[in-house]
């Protein structure tokens, strides 16, 4: 989790500090935190006496104490702020030793999810209903937009924003209310609450639409332009339009609603709502016939793939929009079919490997202005190729592939520094175990959760722009020894900055994890971006084979996309871009990466390495 090559080190970690005192893990130092967040810490001996007991307090607080431990894990609870987490040891003769950590907890909870004021979990409301939320961080991201969705329907986006007020409206029943955030570069949040819908307003008052027309023929995107006053005699308070069944669209504290639709060609049902400032609620509805869909006033321009294309399952979106009914265009997004969408924030242009199966799809590309428009252009694509029976990543017939990179011969070893701890580790190539006959056996000896890192080059590409890790792995009694298992790849482009495709199973936070540039490629910061998808080595079967593939893409300005992640065959989605080159300086080269965290105060780490192939095309 440290170190993502032999060459360039990560800046997240802590400072030795002197008379042994705790190495903690987790939290870093200067971190934004939610709460409860996760502490992890180790002390070996404490002013060379061996440590006996652990704890931590907050500020002035008490201590909490684990005794006869060398290792602290606890989730810590905190109010929202600036605090000082103060890690303690003691040895076994009476010294104490303390390490001290700054940390600003935010709102939200762990992992920096929205907090949502109301309506309030289970709670029992009609339709529509306030809805009210705030998120300052995500995932120690600034937040720069947030959304809302109800059970499965799509995104609702107010671009530029750490809050989030709205009218929902649904139908009655039982529903979940997706609250969501994404940090400003790319992190993403969710708060998900259950609320029961008792009864749907009836509407009166209905407003009155300007444009367009009933009846009227229009190209998308069109102009809606509407109002209301009054609704069933109370002032209105909101608007809001939807297309057929979609979700609504709402303008807060607004008698008037002038906006632009996206809609695909053919028949629809135009529905502008308004609700009273007491919760009564009206609609007018407008039958309009939509004749062109598309971008519409070179609002989005899609240069990859072009519309009726045939591609392969795994190809290129490249898009840009700029302006989107005259606003400044502040988040991008991508959707197939009638799926999610995947948002990158505070961008004007959308470069990414899209994976879908076989079969004719409808990609929607999606644009948002910093004052809430929304603009839409759909492309149709046929997707070549039959539908595998195989599980794992796609990976085209004419990729090029290295295999058996465990047997080669230039394999080193490196103690990773940047962990706090310090390793030592020897490579071998073993007949047993072994998945395909010739295993390349790790075995890493370590203490205070030192990182050992093992890498070898095999060969240089500057073109290729899609990659498959694609290894076996054999833990040898693991479960109290191994926190985390990294998989990394580093290539360098043709404008000689470096890509970082850094991958983990992080057994702190119990995620897959990835790694993007916060900072820029002259001047990079590493960071590690926890998915929500989980991992943790702990629970995987010892002492067994298992399969691991990870899919990743660049773009030409190294933007890289983590799609997916197998497991013994089983899929993780992650589907995140975030930039990743570096400036390091180097020449031509791909460098694999296989590096193993320790857990606690000290240990052995045995992880043997078979039919380790990468594919590139």
């Amino acid at each position: 989790m440290k170190m993502l090559s032999y060459s360039f080190v990560v800046s997240l970690t802590l400072t030795a500090v002197a008379f042994a005192n705790p190495t903690v893990n987790s939290p870093a130092s200067g971190a934004y935190v939610g709460s409860p967040f996760t502490l992890s810490a180790s002390s070996a001996t404490c002013s060379s006496q061996p440590v006996a007991a652990m704890a931590y307090s907050i500020d002035s607080g008490s201590d909490v104490v684990t005794v006869n431990s060398q290792v602290l894990d606890a989730q810590v609870s905190s109010a929202t702020g600036a605090h000082i987490l103060h890690v303690k040891a003691w040895g076994n003769q009476g010294a104490g030793c303390v390490t001290d950590v700054s940390i600003d907890v935010t709102v939200g909870t762990s992992g920096g999810n929205p907090i949502v004021s109301t309506p309030s979990a289970g709670a029992t409301v009609s339709s529509p209903f306030p809805l009210s939320a705030s998120a300052i961080y995500c995932s120690s991201q600034p937040v720069g937009a947030m959304a809302y969705s109800i059970d499965n329907g799509a995104n609702l986006v107010t671009v530029n924003a750490q809050s989030l007020d709205a009218q929902v409206s649904a139908t009655a029943g039982t529903h979940t209310l997706h609250v969501k955030s994404w940090g400003d570069h790319g992190a993403g949040c969710a708060t998900s609450i259950a609320v029961n819908v008792a009864s749907v307003i009836p509407a009166g008052g209905n407003p009155a639409v300007s444009s367009p027309a009933n009846g009227s023929t229009v190209s998308a995107p069109f102009t809606l332009a509407a109002n209301s006053t009054t609704c069933s005699s109370q002032p209105v308070g909101a608007m809001a339009y939807s297309i057929d069944g979609g979700s609504d669209v709402v303008t807060v504290n607004s008698q008037a609603l002038n906006t632009q639709v996206s809609a695909g060609a053919g028949a629809h049902t135009l529905h502008v709502k308004s609700w009273g400032n007491k919760g009564a609620g009206c609609s007018a509805d407008v039958a309009v016939t939509v004749a062109t869909s598309g971008s519409g006033g070179a609002a989005i321009s899609i240069s990859s793939p072009l519309n009726g294309a045939t591609v392969n399952s795994s190809f290129t979106l490249s898009a840009a929009a700029s302006t989107c009914s005259s606003q400044p265009v502040g988040a991008m997004a991508y959707s197939i079919d009638s799926g999610a969408d995947i948002v990158t924030v505070n961008a004007q242009s959308l470069d990414a490997q899209v994976v879908a199966g076989a079969g004719t799809h409808t990609l929607h590309v999606k644009s948002w202005g910093t004052h809430g428009a929304g603009c839409l252009a759909n492309v149709a694509v046929a997707v070549a190729g039959t539908v595998s029976t195989q599980t794992g990543p796609y990976i085209p017939s004419n990729a090029i592939s290295v295999s058996n990179i465990q047997t080669m011969s230039n394999w080193q070893f490196n103690n990773d520094s940047a962990s706090g701890g310090s390793t030592s580790g020897s490579l071998n190539l073993v007949s047993s175990p072994a998945y395909s006959g010739t295993t390349l056996q790790t075995v890493t000896d370590y203490s205070n959760a030192g990182g050992g890192l093992y890498h070898v080059t095999f060969g240089d590409d500057t073109v290729s722009q899609n990659f498959v890790y694609d290894v076996w792995v054999y833990l040898a009694n693991t479960t109290n020894t191994l926190a985390n298992l990294e998989m990394d790849m580093n290539q360098v482009i043709a404008n000689g900055q470096t890509v970082i495709y850094g991958f983990q199973c992080d057994g702190y936070t119990k995620t897959w994890d990835y790694t993007m540039n916060a900072g820029t490629p002259s001047k990079p910061k590493d960071a590690w971006i926890h998915s929500n998808q989980t991992c943790d080595t702990r629970t995987w079967s010892q002492n067994k084979w298992h399969h691991i593939q990870i899919a990743y893409s660049r773009t030409s300005s190294g933007a890289v996309t983590y799609q997916s992640v197998y497991l013994d065959g089983v899929e993780s989605p992650i589907n995140a871009t975030v930039p990743s080159a570096f400036a390091l300086g180097w020449g031509p080269t791909l460098l694999a990466n296989l590096q193993v965290d320790g857990s606690g105060s000290g240990g052995q780490i045995t992880v043997d390495v078979d039919n380790m192939t990468i594919y590139r095309w």
